[in-house]
Order: structure tokens, then C-alpha cells, then sequence
């Protein structure tokens, strides 16, 4: 199976090589799990949980929720969760006990669907039941692929977002700071490394205090891998292919699985990171600070920034409206003058223009008429639009059948991105947005793909098919997920502690061969043949 049908015709290259927001959260009360035997409320009540990102309100505030209670005919108990879902799950999973529907991308993996696949509803036997759904599998046929686990079962329903760029991660500098330092635009390592040295010692923000600015901050990197906003996308500057901020460690060059956390280059990036921690040219906050930290942080105070470098989805949702246009977007860098080997990227078009694992149903529910008309609801093409963006009204014109508008936001300070996860499930909520309407976006959206096109040369460096793991397209079984599952534990216990130790206290050229032969040991070599495999079967099909 090839996957040139997701690619627009200026897209379909072959190049040379390089081969989803991890957003920490803050803590909010998960509403317990009050179902009886049978996973729905004693009442008649419908259960739906979500996982929220912490600055979306609740959805009783949502008028496109009460229009969807309505539609229903019964009540919904929302049960919300915006921190420590991984924890919360692993209880709900091993006690049977789960709510009627569960809602939030890939909130339920896999991985969770090969242990726990019995307790949810099999939807394949239900598809004439959720037109909304059967429509968006023929009108993109590879998402029911997605969705169907290799027994023929559909456990939970993937989406479709249709207008995100090729990647989530957008590389700033403060232009302010370089023009008032009478610095240029850094290209290399190197050169980053001298211009954060004068970001620290030279007053950049010119508040009169050279000790306030932080010349480089990155979203903390979680127990679990790689994620967005995290300094995995300099592997690109070595020509190491990543997806989606990296994960697990495991990427795709030139067809050939591999896994950068025991790759050479991963380790010359750990050093670089080293020595300009060494330096105090990093957060100390850096390895600690939760994803709310890390925002309010980079959006200063006034209109004095405090931090020079940094990752972020658009330049008004890193640094605020109010800051942003103090900032340039930047091209990858250069792991030295001179290079022969090409930039790349972090290519992350798929999971976000396909978000997998969006909706899940109960298999024991006691409403499972009701169940399977709310999952068929969200993708309605109004409702799809709402959950995304917000309620009509005050977040969307619906100027007619066809077309929508996205509405600046209401309260007239927040920047776009924000108020969109404030107002809405957003990215996180079950979707299919058609192709053949019409959708004014965002400012924040627009931003992003603009800013997008100093990294446009460093995406065309990838070739789709033989650099881009393609994970949302495969279905692995139970026994192998379980395997790497397994085996990713042990592997991330160990590689996220010394990352963290590495890049704090240093010691990574010394322990780098120890570390390695002990990661291979812990089962490394296994999965990566796993996932070759699969990868080859599914090019071969």
C-alpha cells in the first residue's frame, strides 16, 4: 500500500533522507467512574469522557454540547480529564469498568485495543448505524484501514482535520534581540551557540537587567519519549529523519527502521545540548516546568520578552499576540558549516490531518443506541466544525451551507490558538471535516502554515514513503504490540533518566557505548525488527 493519495502534487518528491502537541498538563479532578456493571449511569444517563487540554473550559459552557444532549434525547455525564489520563486509564482498563464512550485522540491506543480490545464495542458490525462515519471511510478509505484492527474489528474511529501543515513544530528567534545586539541570524549550531552566550550577557530585552532574559527554553520531555516543542528536531540538522517530535525513538531512512536513542547523532546532539546548558543558556526550568510554565514563560511581560529561542506551534500561541512580532521564524540549523548532509525536519502531516483512536464505545454499555448516535453526531458536518473551532455564534459564522467562517476571538486579547482550546475539545474531539466545503481559518492556522515555509526546503529533503514511518496506516497484533510495549518501558525508563542526566551533568561520552549494548539488550533489536517487518509488508501491499 502506498500513500501518495495524502499527497497534493507539488508534495509527491523523492529526495535524500532524514527519515504528535505533547502537552503536559495541569492538574484537574477526574470525575470518578461511577457506572455499574453494565459501564453506563443507574439513572439512563449517557457517559461520555474526554481529555481535555487544561485551558478548555467545561463542556456544560459548550452550547454545541447542550445541542448535542438535545439531539440525543438524554442526558450526558461529561466526565473531564485534563492531567494524568495515562495513570487514570491503566485503573479504568484493568477494572472493566469504563464509561459509555471515551473521546480524545488517541486516548485509548492501540496498544490498549490489543489488551482491552473485549471491552469495547465492535463498530464494524454497527457502520449502517453511523452514516456520518461510513461517509468519511469512502471518502478517505485509508481511515477505515486505520481503524481496522487485523480480526476485521473497528474498536474506535479515527478523524480527518484536513488543513494543518506538514509539521506542528515552528522554529523561533527573537529578531528584536539579534537587531538590537547587532547580531545576525545564526544558520549553525555554532553560531546559535555565540548568539545565545550575547542573549544572556547583553541585556537583549533592554529592560535595564542582564540577568532576566532566557536565551533557550524547550516543552519538557516526558518519561514517555519525544514530543512536539522539544529539541529532538535538531536531529534534523544531522539528517535524522524524526515524525511528530519523535516519540519512542524510532524513525524510518531510506526504508530502513532505526532508533535515534542509540543513534550516533542523537548523541552529538545530547552533547551540544550539554555544553550550552553548562553555559546557563537553558532554562533551568527546562527539564521540570509543565506545559502552562513553558507558554506563560515565553509570553513576558508587556512588551518585554524573556525568551530569545524556542519551539512553538505558531508565533502568537508561543510568545502571545502582543510579543509575537518581536519574533522571526527561523530554517533548521546546520550541525556545522559546510555540511554535506541535508537538513531535515520533523514531518507530522499524517497524525495530525489524521488523528487516530478518536472515539471509543463501550462494549457493555446500557445505551448503546444512544452511544452509537452520539459517535455518529460528532461527525456531523456542523458539529465537526464546532468541536474544532467552537460554537456557532461566537467562534464560527456558519455563513451557509457549504461555508464557514472561524471568528477572531471573542474576548479580544487571547491569540487565536488559545481561544480555540479554550472554546472547544478542539484537536482532541472526534471530527471529519469534509473536503468539499468552504472554511475561512484562523489566524493562528494561516500563521502556522506561513511559518511553515522557512522549513519547506528541510520537508522536501523527505521522501514520504521511505522516510516517514507510516504508524497511524499499521495495524500490528496483540502479541507484537504487547512486545514493544513491553520492551518501550524498559528502554524509556532508561533513556529519558539519562537524557535528562546527560544534558544537566554531562557524562555522555564516557557512558555512550555501556548505554547502548544495555538498550539493545533491553529488547531494542526486537522491535525495530518488528517494525520493519510491518513497514515492509505494508509497502509490499
Amino acid at each position: 500500500m502506498h500513500l501518495s493519495a495524502f499527497r497534493s502534487p507539488s508534495r509527491r518528491r523523492r529526495a535524500i533522507a532524514m527519515a504528535g502537541a505533547v502537552v503536559a498538563v495541569s492538574s484537574l479532578a477526574l470525575t470518578a467512574c461511577s457506572a455499574g456493571d453494565g459501564g453506563g449511569s443507574d439513572d439512563g444517563a449517557l457517559q461520555i469522557l474526554v481529555i481535555k487540554h487544561p485551558l478548555t473550559q467545561e463542556m456544560s459552557k459548550m452550547q454545541w454540547a447542550a445541542d448535542l444532549e438535545e439531539q440525543l434525547g438524554v442526558d450526558i455525564e461529561w466526565q473531564e480529564v485534563s492531567a494524568d489520563w495515562d495513570q487514570k486509564k491503566s485503573a479504568i482498563l484493568a477494572s472493566g469498568d469504563i464509561p459509555d464512550l471515551i473521546v480524545g485522540t488517541n486516548a485509548i491506543t492501540d496498544s490498549d485495543l490489543a489488551t482491552y480490545g473485549t471491552l469495547f464495542e465492535d463498530l464494524s458490525a454497527h457502520l449502517d448505524d453511523l452514516p456520518n462515519v461510513q461517509g468519511m471511510f469512502e471518502a478517505q478509505p485509508l481511515l477505515q484501514d486505520m481503524a481496522t484492527q487485523s480480526g476485521g474489528e473497528i474498536y474506535s474511529v479515527p478523524g480527518y482535520k484536513r488543513f494543518w501543515p506538514e509539521t506542528v513544530i515552528h522554529q523561533y528567534i527573537n529578531q528584536q534581540w539579534l537587531d538590537e545586539l547587532g547580531l545576525e541570524m545564526p544558520t549553525t549550531w555554532d553560531e546559535l551557540f555565540d548568539v545565545l552566550v550575547a542573549f544572556r550577557d547583553e541585556d537583549a530585552n533592554g529592560d535595564g537587567d542582564p540577568s532576566d532574559e532566557i536565551p533557550w527554553d524547550w516543552s519538557a520531555v516526558g518519561t514517555g519519549g519525544f514530543g512536539y516543542f522539544q529539541p529532538s528536531v535538531l536531529l534534523g540538522s544531522l539528517g535524522l529523519p524524526i515524525s511528530s517530535g519523535g516519540g519512542a525513538g524510532y524513525f524510518l531512512e531510506d526504508g530502513e527502521v532505526g532508533n535515534f536513542l542509540v543513534d550516533d547523532r542523537y548523541r552529538q546532539m545530547v552533547e551540544f545540548l550539554h555544553r550550552a546548558y553548562a553555559e546557563g543558556l537553558i532554562s533551568q526550568e527546562v527539564m521540570t516546568h509543565d506545559y502552562s510554565a513553558y507558554q506563560s514563560t515565553a509570553r513576558g511581560d508587556g512588551d518585554t520578552a524573556a525568551v530569545g529561542f524556542s519551539w512553538g506551534w505558531t508565533a502568537s500561541d508561543r510568545f502571545g499576540a502582543q510579543l509575537a512580532p518581536q519574533y522571526a521564524a527561523m530554517a533548521p540549523l546546520l550541525a556545522e558549516e559546510g555540511q554535506s548532509e541535508p537538513v531535515t525536519w520533523s514531518y507530522d502531516g499524517y497524525g495530525e490531518n489524521f488523528p487516530a483512536n478518536q472515539i471509543a464505545m463501550s462494549a457493555s454499555s446500557d445505551n448503546k443506541e444512544a452511544a452509537l448516535a452520539a459517535i455518529d453526531a460528532f461527525y456531523d458536518q456542523d458539529m465537526s466544525i464546532q468541536v474544532l473551532f467552537g460554537d456557532f455564534g461566537t467562534n464560527v459564522e456558519k455563513v451557509d451551507d457549504t461555508t464557514y467562517r472561524v471568528l477572531p476571538p471573542a474576548d479580544g486579547t487571547s491569540d487565536p490558538s488559545t481561544w480555540k482550546w479554550t472554546s472547544s475539545l478542539a484537536d482532541n474531539g472526534p471530527m471529519w471535516i469534509r473536503d468539499d466545503i468552504e472554511v475561512e481559518l484562523p489566524t493562528d492556522l494561516q500563521e502556522a502554515r506561513d511559518q511553515t515555509v522557512p522549513l519547506e526546503d528541510a520537508l522536501a529533503n523527505m521522501d514520504l514513503e521511505e522516510d516517514v514511518y507510516p504508524t497511524q496506516f499499521i495495524k500490528m497484533s496483540a502479541e507484537d504490540l504487547n512486545t514493544i510495549s513491553l520492551n518501550n518501558t524498559t528502554i524509556l525508563n532508561l533513556t529519558q533518566t539519562k537524557f535528562a542526566e546527560w544534558v544537566t551533568q554531562g557524562g555522555i561520552e564516557d557512558q555512550w557505548d555501556d548505554y547502548v549494548a544495555q538498550v539493545e539488550g533491553a529488547g531494542l533489536v526486537q522491535n525495530i525488527e518488528i517494525h520493519q517487518s510491518y513497514y515492509d509488508d505494508f509497502i509490499a501491499g
